[in-house]
């Protein structure tokens, strides 16, 4: 049994099959076997399990969004382009600041294996790999929950990073003050 298609050139009572039977057949199957799957687990009343309301988080379901305009165009042709400020912490300084603290890890990451735990290195490593998480998951922020999109929730979770990294900054200081540093407990760790 395949796929009936009726292309425009084609009168509407005259359809066409297509070679698609062994497609339809596995797709049938697969289907049997989610839904066979389905009704081990419990989840046998979902029937659609790409449309179902279980499979989006609750979070997204209720989230508000400010409306765009088609094709995210604001204004008319006509209208001047307005320049962005000027700001060197987003412009190509952030860039070259980002790469520079990336590729400073590798040999801080190194540095222990060769010379030993030094506090200087250890603490360096730490907050160089703070930096590091907290410029990536800016970025995510900046690129998956944009403020014309999003609004405040935008700024909400720019403050939860922040304070989050806060909480971890303080973590590492009482990491390097009672354990002897990162390098140190994984060093414990890597011995236990």
């Amino acid at each position: 049994m395949g796929v009936w298609v009726c292309p425009s050139s084609v009168h509407m009572h005259q359809p066409i099959k297509t070679h698609s039977s062994v497609r339809s057949g596995e797709v049938r199957l697969g289907f049997i076997f989610i839904s066979t799957m389905l009704t081990r687990i419990g989840l046998a009343s979902v029937r659609s399990p790409v449309t179902s309301s279980l499979i989006k988080p609750a979070l997204v379901r209720g989230l508000k969004t400010i409306p765009q305009p088609p094709g995210f165009v604001v204004g008319t042709v006509n209208e001047a382009y307005v320049h962005p400020k000027p700001n060197k912490m987003h412009g190509s300084l952030h860039w070259t600041l980002e790469r520079g603290v990336a590729l400073g890890l590798v040999p801080l990451a190194a540095a222990p294996l060769f010379t030993g735990v030094s506090t200087v290195v250890d603490s360096t490593l730490s907050a160089f790999l703070l930096y590091h998480c907290y410029v990536g998951f800016q970025s995510c922020i900046i690129d998956y929950i944009p403020s014309r999109v999003y609004g405040s929730y935008h700024n909400y979770a720019m403050y939860l990073l922040t304070f989050g990294t806060g909480v971890a900054g303080y973590g590492i200081y009482q990491l390097e003050q009672k354990e002897g540093g990162v390098t140190t407990l994984v060093s414990k760790i890597w011995h236990a």
